[in-house]
């Protein structure tokens, strides 16, 4: 892996442009970094060698010596340094400077202080739950700190000493060619402690798995793909480290009336005929409960859309509310007593055409094709 072209393993052209080669690396670091792929060697392998392609690359001297020479560019001489002169960064440095705002403040501090895991918990609700807000009681088993050392991860009684292979500082550096390549310390694991007499109850991780109840403030607004954050309570860090955050993610359950569009509520009401033809006035009942009156012009048509002004999804931590929207479906009567049928003939026999406009121009039209024929 390691002897690969730099090109081939970080999946580029060879005339690729740096912002290209930036990218196709913080894809391929993400999927083969060994956080993300604990005990798997040949992840760890792939990542170290797609790190050293990038750290050469990104480079113009060093891309430019190494596209006429190749890898004897940096054997025996060469673009040569040390950390300082040849401003090359470990392995878990670029790691930290790429993703470190995405991962939620990186992998820790130098010295081995790595910050818990991000969590994430999806909560569905229901659209009046949306249109009120609520608080939500949530249950989530997390990596909490251990009671019995108190997040330390030592017997009581004892507590963590200086790693003696990278002297505290969680790294270490080794010579490869005349680079100075620094990497996570083996021992301590990049924590710049180690613990001789573990605690029994974490096995001196200093975190143990726990279920916990959160009140969570659902606010008023909320929409599908909401995101709440809870500072501190996702995984608690290794041995006393600070704790990730837990997001929640909001799902807004289907309603049985209303369809929601940002802050519009619209909701397709039926009417009779006989409304529709003659007017007159409805009532819909809003999620905040009350009703509200929509009037029916006379000879309004199906997916006719009649707007109420303020009735709809609040705004989210703003003032003030969307609009409710009533699609009118006219709704002919499948149902007629002996007496309903008379009168409705009666209104045929006295049709003139003029009262169906539409229908009476559509028809007409037919007939003038026809004629045509």
């Amino acid at each position: 892996m390691l002897d690969a072209d730099y090109y081939e393993l970080l999946e580029v052209e060879r005339d690729a442009d740096e912002k290209t080669i930036k990218s196709s690396y913080r894809r391929l670091a993400m999927i083969c970094h060994p956080d993300r792929n604990p005990g798997c060697k040949d992840s760890e392998a792939r990542f170290k060698a797609i790190s050293e392609a990038y750290d050469c690359l990104k480079d113009p001297q060093k891309r430019a010596a190494y596209d006429r020479f190749g890898k004897a560019a940096f054997e025996n001489g060469g673009m040569g340094g040390g950390r300082g002169g040849g401003g090359f960064e470990g392995f878990s440095d670029i790691f930290d400077n790429i993703f470190g705002e995405f991962m939620g403040g990186g992998r820790g501090q130098r010295g081995g202080v790595q910050r818990g895991a991000d969590l994430r918990y999806d909560l569905e609700i229901t659209l009046e739950d949306a249109f009120h807000g609520k608080m939500a009681s949530i249950r989530v088993d997390v990596a909490a700190a251990c009671d019995t050392c108190h997040g330390s991860g030592a017997k009581a009684g004892t507590g963590a000493r200086s790693c003696g292979t990278c002297a505290g500082h969680g790294k270490v550096r080794a010579q490869q060619g005349f680079f100075v390549v620094e990497r996570m310390c083996p021992t301590c694991h990049g924590r710049g402690q180690v613990i001789s007499d573990p605690c029994g109850a974490c096995h001196g991780e200093g975190r143990v798995e726990k279920a916990k109840t959160l009140e969570v403030n659902i606010p008023a607004g909320v929409d599908e793909g909401t995101r709440i954050r809870l500072s501190g309570e996702g995984e608690a860090g290794a041995r006393g480290a600070p704790s990730g955050d837990l997001y929640i993610f909001i799902h807004v359950a289907a309603h049985s009336i209303f369809q929601r569009e940002g802050t519009t509520l619209f909701a397709r009401t039926p009417i009779s005929f006989t409304t529709a033809a003659l007017g007159g006035t409805i009532e819909v009942p809003g999620l905040d409960k009350s009703r509200h009156e929509i009037r029916i012009p006379a000879g309004i048509q199906s997916g006719k859309q009649l707007r109420q002004r303020g009735a709809g999804m609040p705004v989210l931590n703003g003032r003030g509310a969307g609009d409710m929207v009533v699609q009118i479906e006219v709704e002919t009567p499948t149902r007629l007593s002996a007496r309903q049928k008379e009168l409705l003939e009666e209104f045929r026999a006295t049709e003139t055409g003029e009262e169906s406009p539409q229908s009476s121009g559509f028809f007409s039209r037919l007939k003038a094709m026809w004629s045509a024929e």
